[in-house]
């Protein structure tokens, strides 16, 4: 199992500790989060948990993954398109990718009820879209949508790609994508 974007790496953490016959592994091109992520699981005594500084734009994993996770960290690529081609090709044929992400329309008319929508159109626009567009990336635009991640992901070559809901968690769409 592999986790793109794992910042801190305590997901990637939580899961080896749940699960030790299994691999895991954190993605991500921060040193200062692989310092910790690595610090947490040896506090943790985990054996099954590893983590590497990478820029997932070249993430050359051939095939080996059961599951990629990204928890919040796609539209905030450089090239999301890029990354997303990346793990579907990371994954053994029949792999799953869970994609956590924002929850929000392509359609501004039907953002207008969501309570957090000034919110997500100020953090896209200040943070999300300037951190992809200082790294020369695309610049995916404001509040990036679901319609759009559904799009890019049938692009990578996912098949199945259904869009779920957690009650608990009316911010973010989950998409579960298999190649």
């Amino acid at each position: 199992m592999a986790d793109v974007g794992c910042g801190r790496g305590h997901a990637v953490n939580l899961m080896a500790q749940a699960f030790p016959a299994s691999r895991f592994t954190g993605y991500d091109f921060s040193v200062t989060a692989i310092e910790a992520a690595r610090a947490e699981a040896a506090a943790l005594g985990l054996a099954n948990a590893t983590f590497q500084v990478r820029d997932v734009t070249h993430l050359d994993t051939d095939r080996g993954f059961d599951l990629v996770t990204a928890f919040d960290a796609i539209h905030d690529q450089a090239r999301p398109a890029t990354v997303l081609a990346n793990i579907h090709d990371a994954l053994r044929p029949g792999g799953t990718f869970l994609m956590v992400d924002i929850q929000a329309s392509s359609r501004l008319e039907q953002n207008l009820d969501l309570p957090w929508a000034g919110y997500l159109y100020a953090v896209s626009t200040y943070h999300c879209m300037s951190v992809s567009l200082g790294l020369g990336g695309d610049g995916l635009g404001t509040a990036w949508e679901v319609e759009t991640a559904a799009a890019m992901l049938a692009d990578a070559g996912f098949r199945d790609v259904e869009q779920k809901q957690v009650d608990a968690d009316p911010f973010n769409a989950y998409f579960v994508a298999r190649r």
